[in-house]
């Protein structure tokens, strides 16, 4: 079984190169250019259009649930040859997030708070957006422990951006 690989922006083209990634999430204001690896199939690249925000605020785009159905059929779509990326501005929390998402959603055997506490051990900055990992919990049926998992890891240490980092599928 393959893996997310997650990263910022600036860390997008030479994580997927050097992963060999075949499909990218993009987590990111709508406005924001990201230019699409040149590895990378247009029918293979998700972008999902939205502020790093954990509730509605005037003039700013909150993940909805719009974003997390497709980004959850774009898992399920996704054939697990090669690695999945996803990223963000930072590499910090809607990125981080969306990988947690993902990887209970294709894994739901994965144990929640387990794979909180390996996404911390792997990535110190992680802050997964709340609002997201919320939605999700509802959505995927997880009776809290995702909300509750991500809470006990608390915030993450300070950085301007995120290391790239894998998120495995299995623990």
């Amino acid at each position: 079984m393959s893996y997310l690989v997650v990263s910022s922006l600036a860390d997008l083209h030479a994580t997927v190169a050097a992963h060999g990634a075949a499909d990218v999430v993009t987590l990111i204001n709508a406005d924001t250019v990201v230019e699409r690896p040149s590895t990378i199939a247009p029918e293979r690249h998700l972008f999902l259009g939205m502020n790093d925000i954990a509730a509605p605020a005037e003039g700013l785009t909150h993940p909805a649930e719009h974003h997390l159905d497709r980004l959850l059929e774009f898992g399920r779509r996704w054939d697990r040859d090669k690695p999945l990326a996803v990223h963000c501005w930072a590499g910090i929390s809607r990125s981080t997030a969306a990988a947690y998402i993902l990887a209970i959603a294709i894994n739901p055997d994965l144990d929640e708070e387990a794979l909180a506490q390996e996404l911390r051990r792997r990535a110190p900055s992680a802050t997964p957006n709340p609002l997201l990992v919320s939605m999700a919990d509802e959505k995927l049926g997880r009776g809290g422990r995702m909300v509750s998992a991500i809470a006990a890891i608390g915030r993450g240490a300070d950085a301007f951006s995120g290391t790239p980092f894998i998120l495995p599928l299995t623990l």
